[in-house]
């Protein structure tokens, strides 16, 4: 399964999302000339709730996927709302998981995609972020986390007759900041056939992990990655010239935040955007920053990690979710149409990963 994630869609309430379905979900679907297209849908809390608590409205949205040839087997509850925002920045971190918010909130997902997933999937799966943006936090809030992942693991056993997983994501600058970070956390904490990994391929290159060790070392902790994030980052190979850094003050914007490592040889430096980044980090080696860059594109002069993304799903393979998550459309300079932009990217993405079967 490769869906694309429909946080890319602003909206607020059930009516915008399906609009957006039809404006450009539809469109790829007809683009690519299949008959169904899987989504990685992204509902705000506000309309999850709603969907949780009426029982008929989540079989007429159901029925409403389905006669769009549109299905669903896993969400992406890591923004809670306005992820479209003038300003996003540190608030797509909140509700953090010691909020009681954040709990409800990924409930009501789990009871809403029990009635969503079709007949065909095989379990699905829920991603939510890494906990928190790393300050504040301490011991007491890593007891008030583990609780509540304790209390979801409890709603998860009853949500659907088949299995429903909860895939965490590490990201920069988070609580959980690399897989290593997230394994180490979760490993003797959480129940593994409930709560796993949500490996972001552009995390992880911005964190100049090796795929493979990664995915080993997932494993080797009785973990599994239960969803990927099929996604690549901005790399800079020389960031200190005048050419480098034209290029990437390109996708310095105000409403996300771009974090930038740099790999030198006495370890990587860190930056939480890319403003930061030209004023901190010395630009003597290659960058990587969190800016998801379409599948498909040559961001020339730069380049992107989608070799990262592909050494990635050659270890984790098609047997789990795979959702493109490319929510930089709306920012992204000479961005073009983007129902065209989403299914180029799922083109490349049969093509690149060697699929052999049809979306």
């Amino acid at each position: 399964m490769i869906a694309y994630c429909t946080n890319v869609h602003p909206a607020d309430d059930l009516a915008g999302i399906l609009d957006q379905l039809d404006r450009h979900a539809v469109g790829v679907r007809a683009r690519l000339g299949v008959d169904t297209l899987p989504l990685g849908l992204w509902l705000p809390a506000s309309v999850a709730r709603g969907l949780a608590q009426d029982g008929a409205a989540r079989l007429r949205l159901r029925v409403e996927l389905a006669r769009r040839g549109l299905t669903v087997s896993t969400l992406n509850a890591f923004p809670y709302g306005d992820f479209h925002g003038e300003v996003v920045k540190h608030a797509v971190y909140r509700p953090s998981w010691t909020d009681p918010r954040r709990l409800a909130y990924t409930v009501d997902c789990a009871t809403v995609l029990a009635d969503l997933m079709p007949d065909s999937a095989s379990y699905g799966s829920i991603s939510t972020l890494p906990l928190a943006w790393r300050e504040p936090w301490g011991e007491a809030d890593d007891a008030v986390a583990e609780a509540a992942l304790t209390e979801l693991t409890k709603s998860l056993r009853t949500a659907a007759d088949r299995p429903i997983r909860l895939a965490v994501e590490p990201e920069p600058g988070c609580v959980l900041d690399t897989v290593a970070d997230a394994v180490a956390w979760l490993a003797g904490r959480v129940d593994p056939e409930y709560v796993g990994i949500c490996l972001d391929t552009c995390h992880l290159a911005v964190s100049f992990a090796d795929p493979a060790e990664t995915v080993a070392a997932i494993r080797a902790a009785g973990l599994s990655v239960v969803k990927v994030q099929a996604s690549a980052a901005l790399e800079v190979a020389e960031p200190g010239t005048e050419e480098g850094r034209r290029a990437v003050g390109a996708f310095a914007e105000p409403r996300y935040l771009h974090q930038v490592r740099e790999n030198t040889p006495d370890g990587v430096l860190a930056a939480d955007d890319l403003p930061e980044a030209f004023e901190s980090l010395p630009a003597r080696h290659p960058w990587r920053v969190h800016f998801h860059v379409p599948l498909h594109a040559r961001p020339a002069p730069l380049t992107s990690t989608t070799d990262v993304l592909l050494a990635a799903m050659a270890e984790v393979g098609l047997d789990t979710h795979v959702e493109v998550e490319t929510y930089t459309w709306n920012v992204l300079p000479g961005a073009g149409d983007l129902t065209e932009g989403i299914a180029a990217e799922l083109r490349w993405a049969h093509e690149n990963f060697r699929t052999g079967v049809t979306v």
